[in-house]
Parts: structure tokens; sequence; C-alpha cells
């Protein structure tokens, strides 16, 4: 399974933030080809401190070359482009090979 994490910065205004990830972004981004699994949930901290980070968002597709063929794709690039109408803190974005422990 390969996978991205998009780890989104906190917006200046969150209620409107999720207003449009729930009702725009996840939408498009749901229409990948070969998306196997997406998540998201806003993130908290066990100590109640505030997180790095305010949302993040996990993506799986069967293989690297299946992940870059559906990001490169329109939907990917539609969902990708719309990042620039909400996301203005900043993203921080990682990809790896999953390796199942259990």
């Amino acid at each position: 399974m390969y996978r991205l994490v998009v780890n989104y910065h906190h917006p200046a205004d969150p209620d409107a933030f999720m207003e449009h990830y729930r009702s725009v972004h996840a939408p498009l981004a749901k229409r990948m080809p070969d998306l196997a699994a997406y998540t998201y949930g806003v993130c908290e901290s066990l100590d109640g401190s505030k997180p790095e980070y305010f949302l993040t968002a996990v993506l799986d597709w069967p293989t690297k070359e299946a992940a870059l063929a559906s990001l490169g794709s329109p939907q990917g690039q539609e969902g990708t482009g719309d990042l620039a109408n909400f996301a203005q803190a900043g993203v921080a974005i990682v990809t790896y090979e999953t390796e199942t422990v259990i």
C-alpha cells in the first residue's frame, strides 16, 4: 500500500476551513482513480495542548505508481488545485510505502 499524508496547519478561520473541506475538498479528493482508502480527522493532543497540525488526511493507493497516476489525473489535479481555496496556512505532505506490523 502506498500512503500520502497531508497535515494542514491551523487556519485563521477553522469553521470556514472545515466547511470547505467537508463540502468541496473531500468530495473532489475521493474521486481520484484507484484510491483505496481516504480518511481525515481534526488533530488533538493527549495532553490537551494545541497540536502541531489542525487536520490530517490519509490517502492510500495499491502502489506508488497508482498514486502518482491518480494524483496526475484530472481529478487529482482538481483536488490539488483546490488547496489554494482553503489551505492558506499551508500543508506538510509526506508519502511512504506502508509496512503492516499487526
